[in-house]
C-alpha cells in the first residue's frame, strides 16, 4: 500500500455558506467536504479515499460560533472543540458536552477540529481504513468479525455485517442533550434529532450519518430541556491523549430530593451508533440516586450484548461506566 502521498484533486475554498451550498447542489456527488482536515488528510495520504474534488469549509465564518437563543444554545458546525470545552455558557448549562469535547484526542487536535467534523467521521476499523474490501468498502466480508480478527475496539451491540463503532466522543453527549442537527441544501433546510443523525449499517452500510452528498451540517441546537441537570461524562481509552474511546458514557439526570425524576444515558464505543439505553431510564426513574439504583442500571445496560473474540471486556466496562453515570452525576 502506498503511504503519505495524496492523489490529485480539485480544491474548492468557498468563504460564503451560500456559495458552498450552491457548489454542493451542482457537484455534490463528487465533493469531499473537509472541516478541520484531521480525519480527511489521513484518508488522502493513505490513498484509500480518492475524491475528485475537495471542499475546504474552513473559510466560512458563518459556520463558527456559539450563540445563546431563546430556546437554548446554537453552535456553528465549524466551532472548534476547544471553544466548546472552554465556553462559559456550555460549561454552566450543558457541562456534559464541554467535558466530552475536552476529552477528544489532544489539545492541538481540539484547537483545529470542529464539532461538525467530529460527528461526521467515518469508521475507524483497521481493515476498512487499510483499504481492504470489507462490507463497508463494498466487499463481501467483515475481516474484523472473525475468530482471529483485530476486533478489540469493535461493537458488542447492533452489528449488521459491519461491526465498527461510531468514533465520535461528542456524539453521546449530543444524544443525551437531545440536540437538533441543522442540515441545509441550496434549496431547503431540515432539522434532525441527534439520535437519528447517526445511522448504522443495517440502514446504510456506506454512511455513518444521514447527511447526503448535496447537504451540509451547518449548526447544532441544544434545547434548554436539560439545562442545569446533573451530568456525567467519562471516557476509557488505552491512552488518555489521542486515543479513541474503548467505551464512553454520557448521562443527564433530573433529581428532586434525592429521587430521580428522569434520566438519559448514552454509551459510545459499543455499537455502530451512540447507544441510547432507554431501559436504564425506565429502571432508574423514581429511584434514589444511590449505589443500589446505580448498580441495577449498570447490570441492565448490557442486556443483549454480543461481544466478539477480543472485546468481552467491554461488558463489565460498560456496566461500571453506566453505574457511575447514575451514581456520580453532579
Amino acid at each position: 500500500m502506498i503511504r503519505d502521498m495524496m492523489p490529485n484533486f480539485e480544491l474548492l475554498q468557498p468563504t460564503k455558506l451560500a456559495d458552498a451550498l450552491s457548489l454542493l447542489d451542482r457537484r455534490g456527488k463528487d465533493i469531499w467536504k473537509m472541516a478541520g482536515g484531521n480525519d480527511s488528510l489521513d484518508w488522502f495520504k493513505d490513498r484509500v479515499k480518492r475524491p475528485k474534488v475537495v471542499m475546504d469549509l474552513g473559510g466560512i465564518a458563518e459556520l463558527r460560533g456559539i450563540r445563546e437563543t431563546a430556546d437554548g444554545v446554537e453552535i456553528g458546525a465549524l466551532t472548534t472543540l476547544s471553544e466548546i470545552a472552554n465556553n462559559k455558557v456550555i460549561r454552566e448549562k450543558f457541562k456534559v458536552l464541554a467535558d466530552a469535547a475536552g476529552r477528544v484526542a489532544s489539545p492541538q487536535i481540539r484547537n483545529a477540529s470542529s464539532i461538525g467534523g467530529n460527528v461526521s467521521q467515518d469508521a475507524r476499523c483497521w481493515y476498512y481504513r487499510s483499504g481492504l474490501p470489507c462490507y463497508r468498502a463494498g466487499g463481501n466480508t467483515c475481516f474484523a468479525d472473525t475468530p482471529g480478527g483485530m476486533n478489540r475496539e469493535h461493537a458488542i451491540f447492533d452489528a449488521a455485517r459491519c461491526i465498527a463503532v461510531s468514533p465520535s466522543d461528542t456524539a453521546p453527549a449530543l444524544v443525551v442533550l437531545e440536540v437538533k442537527m441543522v442540515i441545509k441544501t441550496a434549496k431547503s433546510e431540515r432539522v434532525v434529532d441527534a439520535e437519528k443523525f447517526f445511522i448504522g449499517p443495517a440502514t446504510d452500510i456506506t454512511h455513518m450519518t444521514v447527511v447526503k452528498p448535496e447537504e451540509l451540517l451547518v449548526a447544532l441546537r441544544i434545547p434548554n430541556k436539560w439545562s442545569g441537570a446533573k451530568f456525567y461524562f467519562e471516557k476509557v481509552a488505552d491512552r488518555n491523549t489521542w486515543d479513541f474511546a474503548l467505551v464512553n458514557v454520557a448521562s443527564a439526570l433530573k433529581v428532586t430530593n434525592g429521587t430521580i425524576d428522569t434520566a438519559r444515558v448514552v454509551c459510545g464505543g459499543v455499537a455502530c451508533t451512540p447507544r441510547y439505553i432507554k431501559v436504564v431510564e425506565d429502571v432508574v426513574k423514581g429511584g434514589k440516586q444511590d449505589e443500589e439504583t446505580a448498580e441495577l442500571a449498570g447490570k441492565t445496560a448490557t442486556h443483549g450484548a454480543r461481544p466478539v473474540t477480543y472485546n468481552q471486556f467491554k461488558i463489565p466496562m460498560m456496566e461500571n461506566l453506566v453505574k457511575r453515570a447514575i451514581r456520580d452525576a453532579v
